[in-house]
């Protein structure tokens, strides 16, 4: 008898409490409408005491018919019970695009997925709900390579964003004139990056080489023209990868173009030594203008425009930014202005250095022969630094040792006379450039640690067993990614973007990749290499798929093969930055 009470109480218990759940449909009621702007803006009312995952969110296509999801914005959520999850209704703005322009109206089937729970302890099934609406297709955005086809996870305008799609949407969602300023300001940041460094030494050689004469009014001309020069040739080039996604940096980096230009910085530094003198021909001159002074700012642009394209500063977020921006827009006018404005921001401490050069220019004598050499030394150091790209790593070593210890023989090493500090640097430079040449002849690769191989066996393997090289495997098409990352499915996967010709790519190799706590956090991970070098049409096509304009670029995959967006790296990260990106994987 006591059994039957406690077993009849027990289900008054659950009869009573069961009267307070929800059904499902009452619990949740989602709902989907077009707005003014071509947009569906997709919702789920929730009941009181009633909360959705926001992991389970999901919304796709369901008869795409060339029309994608190009973005879903979504409100924050909070955490509660240990997830994330929505305590209030949310609403989703879902943004289409097709892959051309449309006209008319055309009829999107859209489906959302949900599931949430109850405060009082009830969790519903996962439900979803389909949805079919007429939609103007004229309003549609034209499809980014990096916009997924059908469908979409629910993605956040910041937090689930990359930096780069965060960038791009401030172009969205800011006025012009933040837009200016804040370009401007990614400009004067991406100065201080080593990948501006080599334009210092060709602005203030081709300043100085303008020799006597030249007043501090002159050399602010001849820089501005530079930089607007450089700031022209790179909004020309980001317009053009943006609008057709095609690095038009990438395809100057070819072997010939390199060693051409290369070349033309070895004539620049000869006529500084006083071989000859570079000079437009005066036939020329006579028929751009009876003003000859002025082909000193011609030639001074075309220097300029080349550096930008050829020299010019590695991808960053800022300009991946803005190229996305492009890509989904179509607005080459204000993305155009954006990357100006950026240029404009690289190119104010390129202009300073070349005031200087004219202002602190000496008198003519010693010390002007002196200065004009050194100058040339550097354009010399120049065209071996684009040698890089080319050329192995062994034979660079060689051409940086022969420099310095020209470079030390010119500055008197081994001369009694002189003043001590030239005779100090004279003698460092000697004592590293006969070093690089040891280590050339010894087998060495390394400009830091030319005379590694004269450490000792048990030293070197130790060295060895702190520091290894990280074992990537190459790919150059999508079809040979796809069949890597079948293969891989269910492990973290890392894909990097990388080039012979990329300068970044390389400081990524020797300083990020190198580090030993590095290597021990991507010890799990299954390291793929995407070979971009050559350029060729499966390599665009493997960039473009993947939303990159240029190397580097790290895309992380999950164990379900999708591409974690937010944590995609753009350009060079140092080492603890990069450990620290990869602990928030």
């Amino acid at each position: 008898m006591k059994k039957i009470l406690i077993l009849l109480s027990t289900v008054l218990l659950y009869v009573a409490t069961a009267a307070d759940f929800l059904m499902p449909d009452e619990a949740f009621k989602p709902y989907a409408k077009v707005n003014d702007e071509g947009q569906i803006q997709v919702g789920v009312t929730i009941a009181d005491d009633i909360y959705l995952y926001e992991d389970k969110m999901h919304v796709k296509l369901i008869n795409p018919n060339d029309v994608s999801i190009q973005n879903i914005e979504k409100p924050k959520s909070v955490e509660h019970h240990d997830e994330q999850v929505y305590l209030e209704s949310p609403e989703f703005l879902v943004t289409l695009a097709a892959q051309e322009k449309l006209s008319g109206m055309v009829d999107v089937s859209i489906v959302v997925e949900y599931q949430g729970c109850s405060e009082q302890g009830l969790c519903y099934e996962p439900s979803e709900k389909e949805f079919t609406l007429s939609v103007d297709a004229s309003q549609f955005e034209i499809a980014s390579a990096s916009s997924p086809q059908t469908q979409a996870e629910v993605t956040s305008s910041s937090d689930d964003m990359s930096e780069t799609d965060a960038i791009a949407n401030t172009i969205k969602s800011s006025s012009t004139l933040i837009i200016i300023l804040t370009f401007f300001g990614f400009g004067l940041l991406l100065s201080l990056t080593p990948c501006v460094f080599p334009m210092i030494p060709i602005i203030s050689g081709v300043i100085i080489s303008q020799g006597e004469g030249l007043t501090t009014k002159k050399a602010f001309a001849l820089s501005v023209v530079y930089v607007l020069a450089m700031a022209i040739a790179y909004t020309i080039a980001g317009v053009l990868a943006g609008l057709f996604g095609s690095n038009l940096q990438a395809a100057l980096q070819t072997p010939w173009v390199i060693y051409s230009f290369s070349a033309v910085f070895v004539a620049l530094a000869m006529s500084m030594f006083g071989f000859y003198e570079l000079k437009v021909p005066d036939s020329i001159v006579a028929k751009v203008s009876k003003n000859s002074s002025r082909s000193g700012f011609v030639g001074v642009a075309i220097m300029g425009f080349l550096s930008a394209l050829i020299v010019g500063p590695c991808v960053a977020a800022p300009l991946a930014g803005a190229l996305v921006y492009i890509g989904q827009t179509g607005d080459a006018l204000l993305g155009g202005a954006a990357l100006f404005s950026m240029s404009i921001g690289m190119g104010i401490p390129l202009i300073i250095v070349g005031v200087s050069a004219g202002r602190f220019m000496p008198k003519p004598g010693e010390w002007m022969t002196m200065v004009t050499a050194i100058f040339g030394i550097m354009m010399l150091g120049v065209a071996i630094w684009m040698l890089e790209k080319v050329v192995s790593s062994s034979t660079i070593m060689l051409l940086y040792a022969l420099l310095g210890i020209a470079t030390a023989l010119y500055l008197g090493a081994f001369k009694s006379e002189g003043h001590i500090f030239k005779r100090f640097v004279a003698v460092s430079t000697f004592i590293y450039s006969t070093a690089l040449l040891i280590g050339y002849l010894a087998g060495s690769s390394s400009m830091t640690k030319p005379l590694s191989f004269l450490q000792g066996s048990s030293v070197g393997v130790l060295a060895q067993a702190q520091s290894h090289e990280l074992a990537f495997e190459t790919v150059t098409s999508i079809d040979e990614l796809d069949v890597l990352l079948e293969k891989n499915k269910g492990k973290k996967i890392m894909l990097d973007f990388a080039a012979d010709w990329c300068t970044a790519c390389k400081e990524l190799e020797e300083i990020t990749f190198s580090d030993a706590t590095v290597q021990a956090k991507l010890a799990d991970y299954v390291l793929i290499r995407a070979d971009v070098t050559k350029n060729t049409d499966k390599e665009k096509a493997l960039s473009k798929k993947y939303g990159v304009f240029g190397p580097p670029a790290l895309i992380f995959f999950d164990k379900e093969l999708q591409v974690m967006k937010s944590k995609t790296v753009v350009g060079f990260m140092e080492p603890q930055p990069f450990v620290e990106h990869l602990n928030s994987l």
